[in-house]
């Protein structure tokens, strides 16, 4: 009976023991970041933990990635870097590193966001300076070669979409990223042809209009305009030329309007020379799909919707209208 006793006692101790390590919560008081590299073994992983204060016992941790195997089957530990910012429990820093709960940094390209704004919401995120995404930007256009030969830029090619990247994601590994995506985007919609072209009809009606339901009358405006050889006269052209140039201050100027840029649609006949901006999905449908208008021109109304017309007159009549409502507002 008191060899039972003594059993129970030290079974009771272990169990003990056991549940202090996996549930009682330990580790930085501030933030620690680990970095477990592709086929590190459930040993070095576990070293590194305990090297790095973040559990107790590296021991106690291959012993519960032994048992969770045994129960589960075979577990796989994700590589990837790790963030830890208070105590935690082991079961918890091991479902963790179980589930690849690594540490990014996220990135959001809104449609219509241009290469400096990509830039800017790069820099925002803390994943490096603007001008040196810029810089790489400007390197590596062969990244949007197989779209568009002649490329000076990647622009137009960064696909919108909400992007997750670790602290030292270099700006080639966001572009690639960023392309990739375009690239299974564009294959999904079937572009083919002079792809450039669709993209710059893209941006263009991308940032003419806001909403999608007009994109595609805005496009068929665009179209019969070069058709008929009238200019396309588009402000978000004039200002990416500016951009470009390094003299935009946020208002058009009478100059900036006769600017001899390739993109400037007041100067140049056709489209300009490339993408103004990165196009979301609903742009490039409307670039695809253009609507069958007799439209030659629109305007905004004073309530943020289009007003298009056939006529030099009529249009003039609409611009006339946004002035006189936009005046008593």
């Amino acid at each position: 009976m008191k060899l039972l006793t003594i059993l129970l006692l030290v079974l009771l101790a272990v169990a003990g023991i056991g549940a202090f390590e996996l549930l009682m919560p330990f580790g930085p008081q501030s933030e620690q970041f680990v970095e477990v590299a592709p086929g590190t073994s459930t040993a070095g992983i576990a070293k590194q933990m305990e090297s790095a204060g973040v559990v107790r016992s590296a021991w106690v941790f291959g012993a519960l990635k032994l048992w969770e195997t045994e129960r589960h089957g075979r577990q796989t530990l994700k590589a990837g870097e790790y963030r830890f910012d208070h105590p935690d429990s082991l079961w918890d820093v091991y479902w963790r590193i179980e589930h690849g709960d690594v540490f990014t940094l996220t990135v959001v390209i809104p449609e219509g966001y241009n290469i400096f704004d990509v830039a800017a919401a790069v820099q925002g995120a803390g994943l490096g300076k603007a001008d040196e995404f810029l810089a790489v930007e400007r390197k590596h256009t062969e990244l949007v070669k197989p779209w568009s030969p002649q490329a000076e830029s990647v622009e137009g090619y960064l696909f919108p979409a909400t992007y997750k990247f670790g602290r030292h994601a270099t700006p080639l590994l966001m572009l690639s990223t960023m392309v990739a995506k375009f690239t299974v985007e564009a294959q999904r919609l079937g572009l083919k042809g002079d792809v450039n072209r669709t993209v710059t009809m893209a941006s263009l009606a991308e940032k003419e209009v806001h909403m999608a339901s007009e994109r595609p009358e805005v496009v068929g405006v665009f179209e019969n305009r070069i058709e008929q050889g009238m200019p396309l006269q588009t402000d978000p052209t004039v200002i990416y030329a500016s951009l470009l140039r390094g003299t935009w201050t946020g208002v058009i100027h009478q100059s900036e309007l006769k600017a001899d840029s390739p993109y400037n649609t007041y100067v140049h006949g056709g489209l300009p020379p490339g993408p103004i901006c990165n196009p979301g999905l609903a742009a490039l449908q409307a670039a695809v799909h253009p609507a069958k208008t007799e439209n030659l021109y629109f305007v905004a109304d004073a309530n943020g919707a289009t007003k298009f017309a056939k006529s030099l007159k009529e249009h003039s009549d609409n611009v006339e209208a946004y002035r006189k409502a936009a005046g008593q507002r």
